[in-house]
């Protein structure tokens, strides 16, 4: 049998808050939606046109739960995850499916609110960094703890 792979990466920005929620086990999931835009180049007028495409993340653990808290409507993020098909019945007896992205890794880039300094070099802006006490601190702050 063939060795397979299921990987995807994606940029985009949410469209709404996440929603963080406990599971039956206790274990805590964040939900999120991004929206990523693909562009089209028109054959007939040469002009591009911006599509979006609308994903649905889960994110698991304490990132589920950073992610919660630090992240809002329309900021910037880098998902690194894989593909799950979950189908359900509903309550009717209807049945559903859907595709959704687990993450393994959620990158915040750009500022939280919208302004701030643009991107760097290549489009992203670095990830949040953590101090011991949870907080996300700015990437100058951790040089100042050096001795040397």
């Amino acid at each position: 049998m063939a060795a397979s792979l299921n990987r995807v990466v994606l940029v985009g920005n949410l469209t709404a808050d996440p929603e963080l929620r406990s599971l039956p086990s206790g274990f805590q999931v964040c939900q999120l939606r991004i929206a990523v835009n693909d562009r089209v180049k028109d054959r007939e007028t040469g002009e591009w046109t911006d599509y979006a495409n609308y994903f649905d993340i889960s994110v698991f653990g304490s990132q589920g739960e950073r992610c919660a808290q630090y992240l809002s409507k329309g900021r910037a993020v880098a998902i690194d995850g894989k593909l799950r098909w979950r189908q359900w019945e509903t309550q009717d007896g209807q049945k559903r499916s859907k595709v959704e992205v687990v993450a393994d890794n959620v990158q915040f880039i750009g500022p939280r609110d919208g302004s701030g300094p643009a991107p760097r070099q290549g489009g992203q802006e670095s990830s949040p960094r953590f101090n011991d006490r949870g907080l996300d601190v700015p990437e100058e702050d951790f040089d100042a703890d050096i001795p040397f």
